[in-house]
């Protein structure tokens, strides 16, 4: 290895210290990175560590990744680990590329995940790619949250993300593989300048006798993400005293609300946004900042799937209806991310947002005392096209509605990343 690199080894164990899982997940591209984790996580499994099953991404995007996908599976038959190949023919050929590849990687990785029953997932991710995202946020303009970084480990989707080289570097990992005789695949778009990342490498490239280097781009990183767990305490703190939930929606006091710092009201309604539409990603700084004018005018806004309502005594953030029109599910299982509903069971059963139909059926609902837009994105059961229960509206029917996640879950999830 190189300079004062640290022992790879006791990184991979580190990283999933103190409650190593009796079986991991691994995403494994058959580049260099990854296949150096694979291999130094089944040193770690010959020593007693995590029954390993792994899994390859083919996007579709270039000729030669079926290739690589089955040169991977054919080393993970060497290694006695299991392996699948998930493939991705989403692209139209519209949008960021990228990010919609990242998206569906992710997509594909949590849902073969669940599948298996597995509740974590190593990636391959280095030093220099931790260097790259702070260098692409800086330029996106993002705050202290971007700014700190990609997390070793983070929970999203019901599972665990974990980056145990996070603090390796490329060349070191590369050598590892040589010392081995461990042969890996070259992606040939990482010198494709088309690609904003490898722009951002190759500046890095051009900034380092400037002194901003990889290593001080990461320690950066690291003041932020200290930074940034302050200021997710005062945020834990507002909300404990300001927030509570209904049916659903995040109501929060006005008068607690508007006397904290402008910084803790923005974390709290970014967060207030992502736990209602449940969603993974914080809306952009400027979208935000757009909401907190608007509401603070007494007007109500929409922003990632939600609807904010100003009032005199609170804000409330409800689901919008038309980001839920079209979801369905069966029922018994969790409908928008958030709701299961129980009752009497019969054919042909499907649970979605109530919607203007539905509340023509229900002529009490206002005795629920909720706001209209709150009923109408609410979870109803429905048969054959007929309304048979809204929970929300005191049309029950023998039926509940339970929201899986409470106050407790929106408070400890502020300060998770």
């Amino acid at each position: 290895m190189t300079g004062n690199s640290p022992d790879l080894a006791g990184l991979i164990r580190q990283a999933f210290t103190p409650s190593p899982p009796a079986r991991l997940g691994v995403a494994v591209s058959g580049g260099g990175d990854s296949m150096a984790l694979l291999h130094l996580l089944a040193d770690w499994r010959a020593e007693g560590g995590p029954e390993l099953t792994v899994a390859t991404v083919d996007h579709g995007l270039r000729p030669d990744a079926a290739a690589e996908a089955a040169a991977v599976a054919k080393g993970c038959e060497a290694l006695g680990v299991s392996h699948v190949t998930l493939e991705w023919r989403g692209w139209d050929g519209s949008g960021n590329l990228s990010d919609r590849a990242r998206r569906a990687r992710y997509d594909l990785l949590e849902g073969w995940a669940k599948a298996l029953g597995l509740d974590s997932v190593a990636l391959g991710h280095t030093l220099e790619d931790q260097a790259e995202t702070v260098l692409m946020r800086l330029a996106r303009g993002s705050g202290v949250d971007g700014l700190s970084g990609m997390a070793i480990r983070r929970e999203a989707g019901g599972i665990s993300w974990v980056r145990p080289l996070l603090q390796a570097r490329r060349e070191d990992l590369r050598v590892w593989l040589r010392a081995r005789g461990i042969a890996w695949a070259d992606d040939p778009t990482n010198d494709d300048m088309a690609y904003d990342r490898v722009k951002v490498r190759q500046a890095l490239r051009v900034l380092e006798p400037l002194g901003v280097t990889a290593e001080g781009l990461v320690e950066t990183a690291e003041r932020m993400r200290r930074a940034r767990d302050v200021l997710a305490g005062q945020a834990v703190a507002l909300a404990e005293a300001a927030v509570e939930i209904e049916a659903g929606d995040v109501v929060i006091l006005r008068d607690r609300f508007d006397s904290a710092p402008e910084e803790t009201r923005l974390r709290l309604l970014a967060h207030a946004l992502g736990w209602v539409s449940r969603s993974d990603y914080r809306p952009r700084f400027s979208a935000l900042a757009d909401l907190m004018a608007r509401i603070g005018h007494g007007k109500r806004a929409t922003l990632q799937g939600c609807l904010v309502m100003p009032r005199r005594a609170s804000l409330r953030v409800t689901r919008e209806f038309a980001s839920v029109a079209g979801v369905t599910s069966a029922t018994g299982q969790l409908w928008d991310g958030r709701w299961v509903l129980s009752g009497p069971e019969g054919p042909d059963l499907v649970v979605r947002a109530l919607g203007e139909d539905g509340l023509a059926s229900c002529p009490d609902w206002r005795k629920s005392g909720l706001p209209r837009p709150t009923v109408l994105a609410s979870p109803s059961v429905w048969q054959a096209g007929r309304l048979l229960a809204a929970p929300l509206t005191n049309m029950g029917q023998g039926w509940t509605a339970r929201l899986a996640c409470g106050k407790e879950e929106f408070i400890s999830s502020l300060i998770v990343h």
